[in-house]
């Protein structure tokens, strides 16, 4: 029944009049709908309609309802209504345009639903460090039962697993039908890449935004990819199976086919938008792409590029080019520059995040190019987040690989010159150190996992290292494995992640030893899911299907994952790096007199762990049993490690 009210509420919201069948000037409202008893009892309904903003008045008469405000904008084609709904009861407002372009002495009515929410937002649970998250591209994953051929309508796309950048035809029925997977391997999250729509034409150099992060309509799923409906059941679905689902977002940009973009709300709805307006600006009108075959600037647009360096919203000698660059340059041209410093914009942002809370019951928010954003914004965006949900969490990628930049980003940190609320950041220290690592032997002093346990020693400058977010990849990076299966290095890594101080983040298919790198195209590191769609003779979503050494990797990283969960040693166990010593590399976690020990051979050589070095952590513990193996080890006498070997020991 929520799923029908759901949808009905779209329906009604996009919108149904009671003038019965004669032309509305009223063409949509975002939000479709919205929920009473909301911290903040204030929303903002943004209105589309050629020449709505000359309408003379609206009105309501529904109980505990006033209509705060109306904002009439630079474009006549949009208007903001600011409606108050502190005292009312769930129910169908009628909205009454008058003036302007209605036409009629009773106007033009609109219902608009107002929501009873399914509960208070402190009871909203977000992600923690006993969760591990499973990232994965919808578009890649796994296709599900009626998957349409062709959705009429949309810009043209075509659906080509033979071509790495076009969509492959993944969708959330495909996800939502592998859930069991999922609780097999033992992870406790889903962080899908974007779901909402891309509506982007395919481009004649064989790309699209299968991706997802080009968003053309901030209340609808991707067709292709289902419904609103289809997001709400897989969530539901998860959740029934003890997964919680974290959505994928972007406040800096957005597709360049979204209304905004053509037609403006404000002259300052978008960040240098003045070359949109050239006559010869040297790119195509349709997607924004330079017309130059090598793909070089135009020489005479006012086209903005960002640099892509985000140091200067932290440095304090940064110059005010180059801040100007990083915040307000366009990430690429068919992705618009949204300026958060419109106070309008910036509300419907975050009533967005707010809406896909309630009506979907998301879990958490990854927020995309973090640090792009104007940073007072984005503080503004957590703490009313926070104070609605306060046990909800979002992660925010800040890709610079020192720990000062993203330990500058956390929620109190006192390296920040103002408090970003942002109780998660993302450690791309962590990712840098342990790719470079991986080729090396572990010296006696700055190489291999040297690299890591000097990141790990600047944990101090972060206000809470247990919600700091560690990969060791992602779909902007080569996978961990390359072109290679070097799982020896892959078990290092993963042990490693899976036990540290840390919220762990995996991407999907490196379990079964999915591999590629960037060199070509993005797509080589997006590649699909054994098994996931029809016709495939590769089915790595059961036993039978993986090759042995696919099963034998699944096997290893589940029986970790598994032994993982509801562990109190690794979620709230203090934390005991030793500097790597002859090559070995020795992290206690410890917690009301139990212990784990991650022991990694970071040579290609046999190495000894001289045991009597680690009294400290070990006691008169004399026995130990690996997790992996289930075999004891005699913490009596030295361990003798192989080449590259990983032990996770508990005792």
């Amino acid at each position: 029944m929520k799923r029908i009210l759901l949808m009905a509420a779209i329906v009604l919201a996009n919108v149904m009049t009671m003038s019965g069948a004669k032309k509305t000037v009223v063409e949509r409202i975002e939000p479709t709908d919205w929920y009473v008893g909301m911290k903040n009892p204030q929303v903002q309904l943004m209105v589309y309609g050629q020449g709505i903003r000359d309408v003379a008045s609206v009105t309501t008469d529904y109980p505990g309802v006033r209509i705060d405000s109306l904002v009439r904008l630079d474009s006549p084609n949009y208007l903001l209504i600011y409606m108050n709904v502190k005292d009312a009861q769930p129910g169908e407002i009628t909205l009454t345009f008058k003036g302007g372009k209605v036409k009629g002495s009773k106007g033009e009515k609109v219902i608009y639903q107002l929501k009873a929410r399914e509960m208070s937002g402190d009871k909203r649970m977000g992600f923690t460090n006993a969760d591990v998250l499973y990232m994965l591209m919808p578009d890649r994953f796994a296709q599900g039962a009626n998957h349409p051929a062709q959705i009429k309508g949309m810009r043209h796309y075509v659906e080509d697993r033979t071509k790495p950048s076009l969509r492959h035809g993944g969708d959330l029925n495909g996800i939502r039908e592998h859930l069991d997977y999922f609780k097999e391997l033992g992870v406790t999250a889903l962080w899908l890449t974007p779901v909402l729509e891309n509506d982007s034409p395919d481009q004649e150099n064989g790309f699209s935004t299968y991706h997802g992060y080009a968003t053309t309509n901030y209340y609808q799923v991707d067709p292709r990819f289902g419904t609103n409906d289809d997001y709400r059941r897989l969530c539901d679905e998860a959740h029934a199976k003890g997964l919680k689902v974290v959505m994928d977002m972007i406040f800096n940009h957005s597709g360049f086919e979204h209304p905004w973009t053509k037609d403006m709300p404000t002259k300052d709805w978008l960040n240098v938008p003045e070359w949109l307006n050239e006559e010869q600006s040297g790119r195509d009108p349709m997607t924004g792409l330079t017309a130059n075959s090598d793909g070089s600037e135009p020489a005479k647009s006012a086209y903005l590029q960002t640099s892509y360096k985000l140091t200067p919203v932290v440095d304090p000698y940064a110059s005010k080019i180059d801040m100007k660059e990083t915040v307000e340059g366009w990430f690429v041209p068919s992705m618009p520059d949204l300026n958060q410093h419109n106070p309008h914009l910036m509300r419907y942002l975050i009533q967005n995040s707010i809406w896909w809370i309630e009506t979907v019951g998301i879990d958490g928010i990854r927020m995309d190019t973090y640090p792009y954003a104007y940073a007072d914004a984005m503080a503004q965006w957590m703490k009313e987040l926070d104070e609605e949900y306060p046990n909800f969490n979002t992660v925010g990628e800040t890709w610079v690989t020192e720990p000062a930049y993203t330990a500058a980003w956390q929620k109190d940190s006192k390296l920040a010159t103002q408090n970003t609320y942002l109780k998660t950041v993302m450690d791309f220290s962590f990712f840098d150190k342990l790719n470079q690592a991986k080729h090396e032997e572990t010296d006696a002093w700055w190489n291999g996992l040297n690299r890591l346990y000097n990141s790990f020693v600047y944990d101090y400058l972060y206000p809470n290292p247990s919600s700091v977010m560690a990969f060791i990849e992602n779909h902007d990076t080569d996978r961990f494995l390359g072109n290679g299966k070097d799982t020896l290095a892959l078990k290092q890594a993963l042990a490693l992640l899976l036990t540290v101080n840390r919220i762990p983040q995996l991407y999907y298919g490196t379990e079964v030893l999915m591999n590629g790198t960037k060199e070509v195209t993005d797509g080589n590191v997006r590649k699909d899911f054994p098994g996931g769609f029809p016709g495939d003779t590769h089915n790595c979503f059961t036993k039978e299907g993986r090759t042995k050494a696919e099963q034998a990797m699944f096997t290893w990283a589940s029986r970790l994952l598994h032994w993982r969960q509801n562990n109190d040693v690794i979620t709230k166990g203090s934390q005991t790096q030793f500097i790597p010593y002859k090559g070995v590399y020795v992290i206690a976690r410890q917690y009301k007199g139990k212990t784990a020990l991650t022991i990694l051979n970071g040579t290609s050589k046999p190495a000894t762990m001289e045991v009597a070095r680690y009294a400290e952590v070990i006691g008169t513990t004399t026995k130990a049993k690996n997790i992996l193996t289930g075999h004891n080890y005699d913490l009596s006498k030295d361990l003798q490690l192989k080449p590259r070997q990983s032990l996770v020991l508990e005792f």
